[in-house]
């Protein structure tokens, strides 16, 4: 692409992402591109994958609180709040924090695959972002470990073609408060831009503060005609108490909803990523070279493991990577070759104490009040290594349809080095199994397959295969759960570091097209997921061990629905019917098989209407549905699941100055972000935000 066409794409983005954000006419499905499907900016229509977008405008206009604001826009896509911006993500899974999902920025993954983190779209700059998309369902052909799920790709905002400042202030309930600062300027041959995001709350319910400092960087050149750079830096520092998912009795959930049993439990998270890509492009061939460093750091005390491994972990990993790519069109039917590398070197460490906690109560209402830090238990260095070369090709035997295939061969090892030597760490009548240093490595070839077809011009078909992976992420290979006796440590520690890659393979169909005005995306898939991390008993020891095993399966419907319903009303719907079931599930607890999976609702939609009588009005009524779900695996206990509407507004006073503001859970429903059975076999349920204002005031000059 030569710089004159970039800069007019530049140019296009940004007036898209400005004058766009409150027009009631959308971009058609036939006119969306994407490029996460592929690393490639490609037409939606022949890609032979389910890729839903939440564009720069729509994010803009929202300036969501949290991430699950806008990701419940996407088919098929649900995120459920824990504390501050942390969150559980449920695409073609349950409801979960397993390292299932890969979380991308503008195509490069924000962590180390050795260093799964379930929160890791509380490290990108969400508000301020260039939009985001997502690709559901397995994607290691083209991205490697963790795609399983599906991909989430968040966009850098293109740099402005001429000097633009910005900001906006925001106040709410809760002592909710917001400033995003925003500018940038253009030049002969390139822009820049920079973001700045300052949040606070003091949390609805007890002892839940949130504290949030991020930013990105975004410096475009470009060299000639042909090459251009693209450098980004983004970091991230967050502060929270994270007792906001404490699950409650059913009683105080009711009655006392503020209250949290766990406000001991923080997190402290540092993370910073620098990139820059170099692209060479010609009428026919693109190079593109990306090289990249990271640093992530966490203090944790988990709001999770107080009830059975209570403890401090710090953790840091650095990453050193390059992505390099060569891409080839030719003539001959369109068709068009990709072949890459991604390099990763992540060296990491965990250090982590028990804690001795203070509580009072018992059973499920037991609270934890205070802690002293006790006795090392985990201290050790880690090094993550993968070299993924991939190949990537497509081809149009005739004008209506177009053929894709890709493979991917994964690489990956950790050497790790203990400073305890092998054998147990004891603290009272808790047992921590250690392994000596040891060198654990993976090798995997992942392939895809898949067509789409243009039955009619506004009418495309598309059919896929593809199968993925996750290769077992640091902490479960070296950082076993806490045992009740020395053999029964010794006998975890062992088999987590045998265990082996998880596998999954999907099949996939759908339609997509313009009838009538009408924009529609319809799909149906078939997972299945093999060789998951349980935890079972020996047959010959009876000692609890980690293990591979079983077998689940995914199948569902997502449709994505669009219309215009009159020159001033736009009606938009995402919704997904899916079943997540145990074919084959024995775990130390039972045998499973047969029954549906906890937190997996069947039913999950977003549906929204919005009103711009006006250029300088706009109104948006959202609807989100989440279906019942079980609480636990055997199928015992739901919850019904729940109706949230939420109310946005915005109005511009002048091409300056313009208002804002949010109201959410319209209705003040009592409602759970999450559920599921404790001590006990007790329902406990973590409330979610009654309602809630936000009010602010934007400038743009």
């Amino acid at each position: 692409m030569h710089a004159e066409r970039i800069r007019s794409l530049v140019a296009v983005t940004c007036a898209c992402a400005v004058g766009g954000a409150w027009a009631a006419e959308a971009e058609s499905i036939l006119e969306q591109v994407t490029v996460t499907g592929t690393r490639e900016q490609e037409r939606l229509v022949e890609t032979p994958a389910s890729v839903g977008a939440v564009k720069a405008a729509e994010i803009a206009a929202d300036k969501p609180a949290h991430p699950a604001q806008v990701m419940s826009q996407i088919p098929g896509a649900a995120v459920a709040v824990t504390n501050g911006e942390g969150h559980t993500t449920a695409i073609r899974q349950p409801f979960t924090t397993s390292p299932v999902y890969l979380f991308l920025e503008d195509g490069i993954p924000s962590r180390s695959p050795g260093f799964f983190n379930h929160n890791a779209l509380y490290e990108i700059n969400i508000p301020q972002s260039g939009g985001i998309e997502v690709n559901r369902g397995p994607s290691s052909a083209l991205y490697g470990s963790e795609a399983i799920g599906g991909v989430v790709n968040v966009l850098t905002r293109v740099p402005p073609r001429k000097t633009e400042l910005g900001g906006s202030v925001e106040t709410g309930e809760h002592g909710w408060r917001r400033t995003l600062l925003s500018g940038g300027s253009g030049y002969e041959n390139g822009g820049f831009r920079a973001d700045l995001n300052l949040t606070r709350t003091d949390g609805w319910r007890d002892d839940t503060a949130y504290d949030r400092k991020s930013g990105t960087l975004r410096w475009d050149h470009f060299i000639g005609d042909s090459t251009s750079v693209k450098t980004v830096l983004g970091f991230s520092e967050i502060d929270q108490d994270t007792g906001a998912n404490s699950p409650l009795i059913r009683e105080d959930y009711r009655h006392d909803p503020t209250r949290n049993y766990l406000p001991i439990a923080f997190r402290k998270v540092s993370a910073l990523r620098l990139s820059s890509s170099f692209e060479h492009e010609t009428a026919d061939a693109l190079l593109s070279i990306t090289p990249y460093v990271r640093d992530n750091s966490m203090d944790l005390l988990a709001s999770f493991a107080l009830r059975f491994d209570p403890s401090l972990a710090e953790t840091q990993n650095q990453s050193y990577g390059l992505m390099a790519k060569w891409r080839r069109d030719f003539a001959p039917m369109r068709a068009r070759l990709i072949a890459g590398i991604d390099l990763d070197v992540s060296p990491g460490s965990r250090r982590e104490n028990r804690v001795d906690a203070t509580t009072r109560g018992s059973g499920a209402r037991q609270e934890f009040i205070a802690y002293t830090l006790g006795p090392r238990i985990y201290d050790y260095d880690v090094e993550y290594r993968g070299i993924s070369p991939y190949l990537h090709g497509e081809i149009s035997p005739t004008d209506r349809l177009r053929l894709t295939a890709g493979l991917r061969y994964d690489d990956m090892r950790y050497t790790f080095r203990n400073d305890f030597a092998a054998g147990v760490v004891r603290v009272g009548n808790s047992f921590y199994g250690q392994v000596g240093d040891t060198t654990v490595s993976f090798q995997r070839a992942t392939p895809k397959v898949g067509a789409t077809y243009a039955l009619t011009p506004d009418t495309h078909l598309f059919a896929s295969y593809n199968q993925g992976f996750r290769a077992p992420s640091e902490s479960q290979l070296f950082r076993p759960s806490r045992a009740t006796s020395r053999t029964s440590a010794l006998a975890l520690a062992q088999s987590a570091v045998e265990l082996e890659a998880i596998r999954a393979e999907q099949f996939e169909l759908g339609v997509r097209g313009v009838v009538a005005g009408v924009s529609y995306d319809l799909v149906a898939y078939d997972l299945t997921k093999r060789d998951d991390i349980v935890s079972q008993r020996d047959p010959e020891t009876t000692r609890t061990i980690t293990t591979n095993a079983g077998r689940t399966r995914h199948r569902g419907v997502e449709l994505g629905l669009g219309a215009p319903l009159h020159r001033t009303v736009r009606f938009d719907v995402s919704m997904s019917y899916a079943w997540h079931d145990f074919e084959e599930w024995k775990t130390s607890q039972g045998d499973f098989s047969g029954r549906e999976q906890a937190s997996a609702p069947r039913f999950v939609s977003n549906t929204r209407l919005t009103w711009t009588p006006a250029g300088t009005v706009r109104a948006q009524l959202e609807w989100l549905r989440i279906g019942s779900y079980w609480l636990d695996d055997a199928n015992t206990v739901k919850y019904g699941g729940h109706n949230l509407f939420n109310l946005r507004g915005n109005y511009a006073l002048n091409p300056t100055w313009s208002l804002f503001g949010s109201i959410h859970n319209l209705t003040d429903k009592r409602y759970a972000e999450s559920a599921q059975l404790s001590t006990g076999s007790t329902p406990v349920y973590s409330p979610g935000l009654p309602r809630t204002v936000i009010a602010g005031v934007e400038a743009k000059w």
